[in-house]
């Protein structure tokens, strides 16, 4: 009886001798993958050696310049942010993450009033019992938008949320030992500033500029809860963790290579030294949980000036515009980081008039 299956080995492979030949494209499968990783080790490797060869050849010179004053200052004002930084950043992430792995989102709908006008402050107060960084309360913010959450409270909570909590408000009282005021303008300032935008969204703001999230509300089914803390925490920290370090860095050149005629021509007029920390938390985009060590080290300017500072950093920096382009639309990213940064700086002037 004929069978339909071809029992013939493979035109690639021949019997000799009772012995199976190789294929000709394993091996030059095998050929592409050696040079492959010879190319990679090449390419990686050739810069560690040419600043080998470099620090060989100007290893007393290098020598010689990191004990200058100026680099000497600089590698201590780094050094000192990144330390101070980093405890509360893990221990800002850790929460974060457990938030995010194990609290459910319709537990912040059923907190919420139905009426939009009472729902704003209502979550831009939760913000100060939920810890999360910044990079977390966008796909937060998002989660409560698909849970029917209106959006003009789940936009009060992105931007409280990373700007109160208590682990950002107890690094700014470390960051500022014996001034407790600095900690009460910055809860005020950011409270005002995410409870007026979520009101000025409820006055102003128009469907088509939103583009609401589309996906799962809630935890996918038969997830591994453990696991999805693991790969939250990973994220958050490393993420956040090199934007701490970048903002140390410019925070140290900042302070050790603008000279002080430069510096006082901001920091003696209030009108132009909080813009001007409002454009540098923008750009510098540093963790809210590490900000407030950066924004101390900026003694040149006004304790009102770093209070802006420390509010516009959590609402409004340049991966936030990226992340809320992404996942609310690119119109709506925009308008609403525009207005925030404004909306913060103007706070940050009226409560540092009335409390610093």
């Amino acid at each position: 009886m004929d069978s339909d299956v071809d029992t013939a080995p493979p035109p690639s492979v021949r019997r000799d001798g009772g012995r199976a030949l190789p294929r000709r494209g394993d091996a030059a499968d095998r050929t592409r993958t050696a040079v492959r990783i010879t190319s990679l080790a090449l390419i990686a490797g050739l810069p560690v050696a040419l600043l080998g060869a470099v620090a060989f050849a100007l290893g007393p010179e290098l020598t010689a310049g990191l004990d200058r004053p100026a680099v000497a200052a600089w590698r201590t004002v780094f050094t000192a942010i990144v330390i101070q930084g980093v405890p509360f950043l893990l221990l800002g992430t850790l929460v974060s993450a457990a938030i995010s792995a194990f609290v459910p989102a319709w537990v912040f709908t059923r907190v919420l009033p139905r009426n939009p006008a009472l729902a704003v402050p209502v979550a831009g107060a939760a913000g100060a019992v939920l810890p999360g960084c910044e990079c977390a309360s966008v796909p937060v913010a998002s989660s409560l938008m698909r849970r029917g959450v209106t959006p003009a409270a789940a936009l009060a909570f992105l931007l409280s949320a990373p700007a109160i909590n208590p682990i950002v408000l107890m690094a700014t009282y470390v960051a500022f030992p014996g001034d407790p005021w600095m900690v009460a303008a910055r809860l005020l300032a950011s409270l005002l500033t995410s409870v007026a935008m979520g009101w000025l969204w409820i006055r102003l703001g128009r469907e088509e500029w939103l583009r609401l999230p589309k996906g799962p509300a809630g935890h996918a089914p038969g997830a591994n809860r453990l696991e999805e803390f693991r790969l939250s925490l990973q994220h958050d920290f490393l993420h956040a963790g090199g934007f701490l370090v970048v903002g140390a860095a410019a925070a140290a050149t900042f302070n050790v290579a603008v000279p002080h005629s430069v510096l006082r021509l901001f920091s003696d007029s209030l009108w132009l030294s909080l813009p001007a920390l409002g454009l540098l938390a923008v750009v510098l985009a540093v963790c809210s949980e590490a900000d407030a060590f950066v924004a101390a080290s900026l003694t040149g300017f006004s304790p009102t000036a770093r209070l802006a500072f420390m509010v516009v950093g959590p609402m409004v920096d340049l991966k936030l515009i990226a992340l809320q382009s992404g996942t609310f639309g690119r119109a709506f990213a925009l308008r609403f980081s525009a207005a925030t940064w404004v909306m913060a700086v103007l706070s940050s002037g009226l409560v540092g008039w009335w409390l610093l």
